[in-house]
């Protein structure tokens, strides 16, 4: 049998983590199925780090392009491919062989806005209609996106799979103390802040942080900083605006994209971690928070209470000053962040990635089984 999974994800954001982990437990579960990786043609040494059953095969089309409904299902034929899995939810109609493919949320349909026009719009939502048409099996990552593709695609439920995501290893391996004072000093964290850690598209609720973060500051936490990681401030001149509003120019730093071991150290550091998105199908940047020993508030909404359970404070994101409050319960609570750090830390581990791509594993070899003994 030979399965082949789209790779050319590989170092996106969100996605790449699902990837990189996906295939990393693939190699350790199973070393005698033959996995062939579509890759771009700069990351065709990913399958010599995986093992001798991995081979990769450079595929030059762009995710989400019209090229790749062309090329990729001809690269499958020539690779004589029985199984593919698509990690996005764009799955091209003349693939030759069965399929599974992984929709982690409907976030096209539910924000169109995101998108640069109509047509990629209708794109977005021609395809994911044709994936969960086409593929054998549906993954998913939470119970909220699986009743999100069922509200907007008529798909049986039994087809649909959740498996949780889980974090990287590097936020739960045990703290190095000198990197992170190290990290401490270049960023001249002298004083307690709060922490985001994601993008900073308008779902993320950025807008509404700043002002809740004003509120805590005139609460009398005026020592606060606020710490966002994620795209350039550029992208969004609305948050500047924000920051202008409430001359909060000292107080509100907008790191950009930071290297895995610093943000690893950041997420120690943070004296709380705030993400009130309006909309995850996941949401790992709570989950990596928690298992860094974190405090964490966020939503009441999407997946996000699924996500973290009991170990976070839980506010109503459309409202500034419920964010402040569930910040200020924080920070003015020693026994609360103790019992929010334990719980957390508890929480994350009940996430594995091993035991997810085991269950990915199974559903392939299901998969496998029901095309050999089809006529």
């Amino acid at each position: 049998m030979r399965i082949a999974i789209d790779a050319r994800k590989l170092h996106d954001f969100g996605i790449g983590t699902y990837v990189r982990n996906l295939l990393k437990y693939l190699a350790l579960i199973d070393r005698e199925t033959e996995f062939v990786l579509l890759c771009r043609p700069q990351d065709m040494t990913v399958a010599e780090r995986l093992g001798p059953n991995f081979r990769a095969v450079a595929e030059p089309s762009r995710p989400y392009s019209l090229a790749e409904q062309v090329m990729l299902p001809a690269r499958l034929v020539a690779q004589n491919v029985s199984l593919l899995h698509e990690p996005h939810y764009v799955l091209p109609p003349l693939v030759p062989c069965r399929a599974v493919v992984t929709i982690h949320d409907c976030i096209h349909l539910m924000f169109p806005q995101y998108l640069p026009n109509r047509f990629a719009h209708a794109y977005a939502r021609a395809n994911l209609w044709a994936a969960t048409r086409r593929a054998e099996r549906i993954f998913t990552v939470s119970e909220t996106s699986k009743a999100d593709i069922l509200r907007y695609c008529d798909v049986p439920a039994e087809r649909i799979i959740v498996v949780h995501n889980a974090i990287d290893e590097r936020f739960a391996a045990p703290a190095d103390m000198e990197a992170v004072e190290r990290v401490r000093e270049r960023y001249r964290l002298n004083g307690p802040f709060a922490l985001y850690v994601g993008n900073i598209k308008p779902h993320k609720n950025l807008e509404r942080l700043i002002d809740a973060f004003n509120l805590v500051r005139r609460a009398g936490y005026e020592r606060l900083e606020l710490l966002i990681i994620g795209d350039q401030i550029s992208k969004y001149p609305r948050l500047r605006r924000a920051v202008d509003r409430h001359k909060l120019h000292k107080h509100v730093r907008f790191l950009g994209f930071v290297a895995d071991d610093t943000l690893a150290a950041l997420y120690r550091l943070a004296t709380v971690f705030v993400f009130p998105s309006l909309y995850e199908g996941f949401g790992l940047p709570p989950l990596e928070a928690m298992a860094s020993g974190t405090p964490v508030v966020t939503s009441n909404r999407s997946s996000l209470p699924e996500v973290v359970g009991d170990a976070a404070v839980l506010v109503d994101p459309y409202s500034a000053a419920s964010i402040a409050e569930g910040i200020q319960r924080v920070l003015g609570d020693a026994d609360l962040r103790r019992t929010l750090s334990e719980r957390g830390l508890a929480r994350a581990k009940a996430f594995s990635w091993e035991s997810s791509v085991r269950r990915i594993h199974e559903v392939y070899m299901d998969v496998a089984a029901m095309r050999s003994s089809s006529p």
